[in-house]
């Protein structure tokens, strides 16, 4: 089967393909030069039924066959001008694609992942995570001091937004007792760093597979992200897998798919049962030995007694 086409240029680099068969002539269109060899023979096979693998394409005079065997390459590097004449023909001594079916071998790209990064369950370790996300994937135990006395500057200096009935005790009380290495942080003090470094931080909770987002109304540009379990904050961070690349732990406040990625991990926790029930847990005051449930009870005995050392049994 021959097939004889006239090549015109119509509006810019478009190309407009005109075949001729013995049933009749064909238009084809949509090709420019920007098109790769696979567009021009999928288009020849869809008018004139040669298959792909057995084109042979000729331009010129005297014709010269074209070697289009890489399909990913652009008209625009072979010498196809406007007003050529491509002759196509059947290779016979090619194998039909049923014969033997060409396999691409799949392209392989690794994806980056969501995942937790374990920091140490110390007391400081909403402090060491969001020290973490902030910095980019900067892992500082002894971040957590010099955090604890920044969210103190920060309270003492407002006292009037920073009262009595916003931190549960006086100002002046929260701020010695934020400085003790033995305090965990919570709500107010992620509040209160998203201000600081003027980032949104999203805290993940497995119990209930929601978003806390903190900093959401404040136009910031970035996002980070915490995974909560009842007790204990890890950073999450995007990494590809097997490559020593640096993970990625901040995020722009546009990416809403790093967000449900996150709700994805959070609820994989939950289903298996990585998170505590902070109003069933069991307490024990460190100071007076009491033993406790929940944070109802251990808020309680707080304040009747001052202790505000507690830990898990």
């Amino acid at each position: 089967m021959n097939m004889q086409a006239g090549l015109k240029s119509t509006s810019g680099r478009m190309l407009r393909l005109r075949c001729k068969t013995k049933n009749g002539s064909h238009v084809m269109q949509g090709l420019t030069h920007q098109s790769c060899v696979q567009e021009l023979k999928s288009k020849v096979e869809e008018l004139t039924g040669i298959p792909c693998n057995v084109q042979k394409i000729m331009v010129g005079y005297p014709p010269s066959s074209l070697d289009l065997r890489n399909l990913d390459a652009h008209l625009k590097d072979y010498p196809i001008k406007s007003g050529d004449t491509l002759i196509v023909e059947e290779e016979k001594n090619k194998p039909k694609p049923q014969d033997h079916p060409i396999v691409k071998a799949p392209h392989l790209k690794l994806s980056p992942e969501l995942a937790r990064r374990v920091v140490p369950a110390d007391n400081s370790c909403l402090f060491t995570s969001v020290y973490y996300v902030v910095e980019g994937g900067v892992y500082d135990p002894a971040c957590a001091p010099e955090m604890r006395s920044l969210i103190a500057q920060i309270v003492s200096s407002d006292p009037a937004a920073y009262c009595e009935a916003v931190l549960g005790k006086t100002n002046e009380e929260y701020c010695s007792w934020i400085k003790r290495d033995d305090t965990w942080g919570g709500a107010i003090e992620v509040s209160i760093l998203s201000k600081f470094y003027q980032c949104e931080i999203c805290v993940v909770d497995t119990q209930t597979v929601r978003v806390d987002r903190f900093g959401e109304d404040s136009g910031y540009q970035k996002r980070v992200l915490l995974i909560y379990d009842g007790i204990h904050y890890d950073p999450l961070q995007e990494q590809i897998p097997s490559s020593d690349a640096p993970p990625q732990t901040i995020f722009s406040t546009t990416d809403d798919i790093i967000l449900a990625q996150a709700l994805e991990l959070a609820d994989e926790a939950r289903r298996k049962r990585q998170f505590t029930d902070v109003n069933r847990f069991a307490l024990r005051c460190m100071v007076c030995q009491t033993g406790l449930v929940g944070q109802k009870e251990a808020r309680e005995h707080a304040k009747e007694t001052g202790h505000t050392n507690f830990g898990e049994v």
